[in-house]
């Protein structure tokens, strides 16, 4: 046999949904079989999905999981499959994929290397294959092979990489092409992350190259478990070039990538390599030996790269990642439509224009009829707008509110198509300042009790919106962003306020590059511009709390959001201490003046370790950086420290000394 044709499946998969996993992995074997694809890879732990957590300790998880495993096997007949599950041997806990054949299961791959950083916690409930070893395991009353395996299927020699182990140096791949593969499926659960697509193409693209082999990578598709997003963009490469990349960022439940692979031409590059050694002797039970070959069909599509011309523009990766995320948390949720609380600032305004996109994405997708029928929970009134049933923005005035932002907010919520109602909450704010002031025996003034008086603006207005989220059986959204969070301007209980929180990822001085090529460019055929964007874009972000004649700014009560980016990036991405990012952002930021930046740095620090707690109450949010300050995901730190207490005076004695 000397050409295959291999595919890559993408899979929107929801943890511990049995039946609808299994339904999605059986479509997506049926469009494989229909596109004429042999050998077929489907993602890591596609039958439980990725996010199961502690639940993959389950004994019963395992068993319902192997139970799934028995089910799909026969749908697979006429086919190599490889899908990804849980497998208890024991008394451990392996992510494992199972190869089936022609409805069959011939055996056990396990991961030789988990992932244990960022937000993986693999090692908590998975162990490590060693190389080289394998097993028996039971299953369906058969005993079958577990363990590092090649299985030579009709004189094609087959082996894995399972997601971390093309990721590490010594990757399993380099003994697996000693040991003679000719094709090699990475089932994977790789989230996204911006510019991590071209990584992930440049190991499979290598790996095609170095070991003589065509490779194929799968992944999971779309918001699995909340707050992890699947881009998809499966690759599969042939002795160095690519031959067939899938879309990315997609609302559909499958999407498989087919190719042709060359095995003439891989095999011909390996036998001309001066530097391949044959791995000799290599004892029989590490090989699985199946006369069984595919029928060769030549695939019915056309191998495309859709979808993956956005890897390059960080504006539309996040507006793509974002839409789709909101979509499966969404549907997933089975929530009525969102709400958001207006402000006619920068981040409601994104918030609101996201779920604009995120029903633009799908329904250019999908179509009108499908989009409904994926959110058919909700019951769509035929005659309205799609987009002021699923959306309701409410703008919230009180006496510090201006004209401008009330004007933004209406300019905002009509350019998008949402539901839009007006509340002077003013009275709310004034009666509770009034009883407390008569349990206190005093006035409250803006010279004693200033956070006072701006957190009560800020938390009288989550109740209404909370009532209005509950009448319509909605998700609110909460619209802090990624620098509020690290120094903790936000008020808990009021702008905080809400069930997702799809912006906490991201730093502000980005989202306000983004309005803007939201409001000029976006992103032909499908993101269209929004002009009235401007009436946001031309205002200093600010929280008017405090009385108009303050003037008050956010980057006057903190500091400019690309300087407080730069040092959360050193300090907390880098973890530089406090007088080691004194002198990176004198280095890097001459146009500031040295004491400036001294006291912007220790402002910084401060209010990070002051406000801990505020990161552990956000509501969940998207994780769309590798180095985020999602407690749940990558930044674990005290709620209670030390506050870099003697760090920063360190700092300040410093400077004393610099001063003499």
């Amino acid at each position: 046999m000397n050409r295959i044709v291999a595919g890559a499946a993408a899979l929107n998969q929801t943890p511990l949904d049995w039946s609808g996993n299994l339904s999605r992995a059986a479509a997506a074997v049926a469009s494989a079989r229909e596109e004429g694809v042999g050998w077929l890879c489907l993602p890591e732990l596609a039958l439980t999905g990725y996010g199961c957590e502690d639940m993959f300790l389950s004994p019963g998880v395992g068993e319902r999981a192997l139970a799934a495993l028995l089910d799909f096997a026969p749908q697979c007949g006429g086919l190599v499959v490889a899908v990804g599950l849980p497998l208890w041997f024991e008394g451990s806990v392996f992510n494992a994929v199972a190869v089936i054949l022609d409805g069959e299961i011939a055996g056990f791959v396990a991961k030789q290397n988990l992932a244990g950083d960022g937000l993986h916690y693999e090692p908590r409930w998975f162990k490590a294959w060693p190389e080289g070893r394998v097993e028996r395991v039971r299953v369906g009353g058969r005993d079958l092979p577990l363990g590092d395996l090649v299985f030579d299927i009709g004189g094609v020699r087959l082996g894995f990489e399972i997601c971390e182990d093309a990721w590490v140096a010594d990757r399993p791949g380099t003994r697996l092409a000693r040991r003679g593969v000719d094709l090699i499926f990475n089932p994977s659960a790789s989230h996204f992350a911006f510019g991590k697509q071209l990584v992930r193409e440049r190991f499979v693209l290598e790996g095609s190259r170095a070991f003589a082999c065509g490779y194929v990578y799968a992944n999971l598709l779309g918001n699995e478990a909340g707050r992890v997003i699947y881009d998809g963009g499966t690759v599969i490469a042939c002795g160095g070039e690519y031959v067939a990349e899938g879309r990315r960022f997609s609302f559909r439940d499958h999407i498989v990538t087919a190719a042709t692979i060359d095995l003439h031409r891989t095999r011909l590059a390996r036998a001309s390599q001066v530097s391949h050694r044959p791995l000799l002797g290599e004892a029989a039970e590490l090989t699985v030996v199946s006369t069984f070959s595919p029928a060769w069909r030549g695939p019915r599509t056309t191998p495309s790269s859709e979808g993956n011309h956005a890897a390059d523009l960080k504006e539309e990766e996040f507006t793509r990642v974002i839409a789709l995320g909101l979509f499966d948390y969404l549907r997933k949720s089975r929530s009525g439509g969102f709400v958001v609380s207006l402000s006619g600032g920068a981040d409601s305004a994104a918030v609101s224009v996201l779920v604009k996109v995120m029903v633009d994405l799908a329904t250019n997708e999908l179509g009108d009829a499908a989009f409904r029928e994926k959110l058919g929970h909700i019951r769509f009134e035929e005659q309205r707008p799609v987009m002021e049933q699923l959306l309701s923005c409410v703008y919230q005035s009180t006496k510090n509110s201006s004209e401008t932002t009330r004007g933004a907010a209406e300019t905002v919520a009509r350019a998008i198509g949402a539901s839009y109602q007006e509340w002077d909450v003013e009275a709310l704010v004034a009666g509770y300042r009034a009883m407390v002031e008569r349990g206190l025996g005093r006035e409250l003034t803006w010279e004693t009790d200033d956070i006072t008086l701006q957190n009560i603006q800020a938390r009288v207005r989550a109740p209404g919106v909370w009532m209005l989220t509950n009448i319509r059986r909605a998700l609110l959204l909460a619209t802090s962003n990624r620098s509020e969070a690290a120094v903790g301007y936000a008020t808990m209980d009021g702008d905080t306020a809400g069930g997702l929180s799809p912006i906490s990822g991201i730093d502000k001085a980005f989202l306000r590059q983004w309005l803007r090529w939201m409001e000029t460019s976006g992103a032909a055929p499908d993101i269209a511009p929004i002009p009235g964007l401007r009436a946001v874009n031309v205002q200093a972000p600010t929280a008017e709390l405090r009385p108009n004649e303050d003037k008050q700014t956010d980057e006057s009560d903190l500091m400019p959001y690309p300087v407080l980016d730069a040092i959360e990036k050193h300090a907390i991405r880098d973890k530089k201490l406090p007088a080691e990012v004194w002198d990176i952002m004198a280095e890097t930021h001459p146009e500031y003046d040295r004491e400036i930046l001294r006291a912007w740095v220790i402002k910084f620090f401060r209010l990070w370790s002051r406000n801990q707690w505020k990161r552990e109450r956000y509501a969940p949010g998207f994780h769309v950086d590798d180095k985020n300050l999602d407690p749940k995901t990558w930044c674990r730190f005290p709620i209670l420290s030390g506050g870099f207490h003697d760090e920063l005076a360190e700092l300040e004695a410093m400077e004393v000394e610099k001063e003499r």
